[in-house]
Parts: structure tokens; C-alpha cells; sequence
């Protein structure tokens, strides 16, 4: 063991030199993380490694399955509030074996890990020291790299941001684009906007970035922050993963919505604009669009933003709902919503007077105490199209 505390002042070429040299130190093999758990270097060290070291390595980054697993035996929470070197026992049945770790930090924020697999003798006092040691030294190497990640993040940004604003008219200038960036896009994409309660802090960011880079499976290619909106190019299509990011991003986000599935790269705006609209009429239907993000799932709502235009162009008011409201108003009564669940239970009496909390006798009776002040039939298909319609179009305009 070499107990020369200024072992790793010396100026390394790279992180995988720095992390040899750590592991010759501490006479055990070694990985550097990111906070994203994405792997930066490791030593070598032939013969000694466990099943998640080798995963690790082969992937480049810790597997999905050993994360969850940390997390939910609370080793990331110790290790993310501490500053001194942990000891990591076993876990049984993953191939994780046992390890001394640190979290490498500026300040409050954690840049990333050191992992020493304890392998031919146990960690000892001095080990701990040289831990500490070494996270000081990566810790510059980490912020360097972060710089140069933050760079290509704020072009990649730009890059989704001109997509989502039009600034493409062809795929083959979107490629083109993407190849320059490194970028891999895949087949078909949704663009998924997550809305928070207030502007994005930086932290909220950090926790952003940490989820995006943490489940790799969602295939979340590109992402910005603009404002209150986390917005999300994605090639993943499963029905579930609005569902998973909301658990993921926590309870700070207020709503979500996705455009179509598509190939065309160079009708991203349309998909972002279609991703605007689930928000906004989520927002003006909570109960009847609690389980609806995707735009393809809006049915008849997503007619309203053009039907709302035609409808502030003549200015319109439908004369059966004008007496239903006025007379709401003279006499404290409650036809106008009566009229509406009715409606919206396909003209089911027992389900809207379940909904009211009334006899189906004093229903039946509303109903045609309605049907007398509104001018109404509502045996007419095409009259009670209409009627629904126009009075979710006023509330999608107020």
C-alpha cells in the first residue's frame, strides 16, 4: 500500500490513467461514474472483477437493474449525502460484490463516483484516506469533462429547438445536422412536453439530466428546458412512458402531453405544436382527459383549437344555451351541467342521475323542463352533437 497522501497531484494524461493509478494505490480494481452512473474509466486489473464491474464495463455504464437496486437500499442516498468513503456489502443474487465508494463533489453537487471492488483483503483506515484523496483529484478531471458536456448539451438544445421552431424544411437537413452533432436518430420519434408547476430551477435540472441519463432505455435523444416545459424527442412508443417519466421526474411536474408518432424529422413543429395542445385541453378537461397524453388519444378534442377559431371569427353563441344559462342564473338552478353529464353519458339517465346524486324521476323531469326552456329535442342525434360540442368549445375558450 503507498501511503503517500500526494500520490495523485501529479498532472495524468486521462481519467484511465488516474484510475490505474488509484487501483494500484489501493491494490484493487477501480471505476469512475458520472453522477449519471455513465462509466468513465476503470483500471486494469486482470482476473480481479465481479458480474456488474464486467456488465459495467461492457455496457459503459452501470445496469439499470444494479441502480434500482442501490437506490432502493438506500447505499445512493448515504452515498450522495456524505463525503466520506462508504462501505458497500454484497448484494446477493446480481453479481454485486463487496466495495468501498465515494461520491466526487462540488460542494453540494455530486459529479460523480469512485467504486474500489474489495477483492484479496479488506479496506482499512489508510484505504479510506487515499478514497478521499482520489476523488479530490478526479474531481477536476470530471468538471473538465463536464464543461465539454455541457457545450455539446446547450448545441444539442439548440439543435431540438430549430427543429421544434421550423427552421428545417427537409430530413436530409435534419441528418445532416444530426450527423454533425454526433447525434443518432432513430426511425420514428414522438416529442413529449412534461409541464412543472413553476419555471425550471437548476436543480430541478440536475434531477432532469439524472433521470435522462439514468434509464436509457426510453431512447430520450434530445431534451431542452424552456420556461416551465421539459421537452423530450424520444424513440420510445410504449403506451407506458409518460406514465414512468412522471414517477421518474417526481411531483413538480403539473402535466404532460405528446404529439403523433412520426418519421419526419422535418415536421417536428407540427409534432410539438400537437404536444401543446394535449396540455392545454388537459388543462381545460382534467376529469374527462385525466388519462389521456398522447394526441392521437383526444378523440373529438382535438378539434377544438380550429373549431375555437371559427367560433371567435362570427362570434356565435348557440340560442339554446344562452336560455339553459340565463335561466341557471335568475332561478340558482343547475340545468346547463345537467344537460352536460347527460350528454356525456351518451343520454343515459341512471348514469347522469348516479353522477347528479338525484332520482331518475327528478332527472326524467329536469330533463324535460330542459328540453321546454332551451328549445330543445333530445331525441335528435345531430342536436345533441352540437350541444356537446359548442359547450366543451366554451370552456376550451375561456
Amino acid at each position: 500500500m503507498k501511503d503517500d497522501h500526494a500520490i495523485f497531484d501529479r498532472g495524468f494524461d486521462n481519467l484511465t490513467s488516474l484510475a490505474d493509478e488509484i487501483g494500484e494505490a489501493l491494490l484493487c480494481p477501480v471505476t469512475i461514474e458520472d453522477a449519471h452512473h455513465r462509466l468513465i474509466a476503470y483500471s486494469s486489473h486482470d482476473g480481479q472483477s465481479d458480474p456488474v464491474r464486467i456488465a459495467t464495463i461492457i455496457g459503459r455504464r452501470v445496469p439499470e437493474y444494479v441502480i434500482r437496486e442501490l437506490w432502493s437500499n438506500g447505499t445512493m442516498g448515504k452515498l450522495n449525502e456524505s463525503d466520506e468513503p462508504i462501505r458497500i456489502p454484497s448484494i446477493d443474487g446480481i453479481g454485486f460484490g463487496d466495495r468501498l465508494a465515494i461520491a466526487v463533489r462540488r460542494r453540494n453537487e455530486v459529479l460523480g463516483y469512485i467504486w474500489a471492488l474489495e477483492v484479496g483483503k479488506k479496506f482499512g483506515p489508510e484505504d479510506l484516506t487515499l478514497m478521499k484523496i482520489a476523488a479530490a483529484a478526479v474531481k477536476s478531471n470530471i468538471l473538465e469533462l463536464e464543461m465539454r458536456n455541457r457545450k455539446d448539451e446547450k448545441e444539442h438544445q439548440e439543435f431540438l429547438w430549430q427543429m421544434l421552431t421550423g427552421n428545417y424544411s427537409s430530413v436530409d437537413r435534419v441528418r445532416a445536422k444530426a450527423d454533425k452533432l454526433g447525434i443518432a436518430l432513430p426511425s420514428t420519434y414522438r416529442i413529449h412536453i412534461f409541464e412543472y408547476n413553476s419555471n425550471i430551477s437548476e436543480e430541478t435540472r440536475r434531477r432532469i439530466r439524472y433521470v435522462i441519463h439514468a434509464n436509457p432505455q426510453e431512447q430520450i435523444v434530445l431534451h431542452l428546458v424552456n420556461g416551465k416545459h421539459l421537452i423530450l424527442l424520444s424513440g420510445h412508443n410504449s403506451e407506458g412512458f409518460v406514465s414512468r417519466m412522471l414517477d421518474r421526474l417526481g411531483p413538480l411536474v403539473a402535466n404532460a402531453g405528446a404529439g403523433l408518432l412520426s418519421g419526419d424529422y422535418a415536421a417536428a413543429e407540427k409534432r410539438y405544436q400537437e404536444a401543446l395542445s394535449v396540455l392545454r385541453i388537459r388543462e381545460k378537461f382534467p376529469e374527462r382527459c385525466k388519462e389521456i397524453y398522447r394526441y392521437e388519444e383526444l378523440g373529438f378534442y382535438r378539434f377544438l383549437p380550429r373549431m375555437a377559431e371559427e367560433w371567435r371569427e362570427h362570434n356565435f353563441v348557440n340560442a339554446s344555451i344562452g336560455k339553459l344559462k340565463a335561466y341557471d342564473v335568475e332561478h340558482q338552478s343547475d340545468m346547463l351541467r345537467t344537460l352536460e353529464l347527460f350528454l356525456a353519458s351518451g343520454s343515459n339517465v341512471k348514469k347522469t342521475a348516479e353522477t347528479l346524486h338525484v332520482h331518475v324521476n327528478t332527472l326524467t323531469y329536469r330533463l324535460k323542463r330542459i328540453e321546454e326552456i332551451g328549445d330543445i329535442d333530445l331525441d335528435s342525434m345531430h342536436g345533441n352533437v352540437t350541444l356537446f360540442l359548442e359547450m366543451q368549445l366554451a370552456k376550451f375558450v375561456e
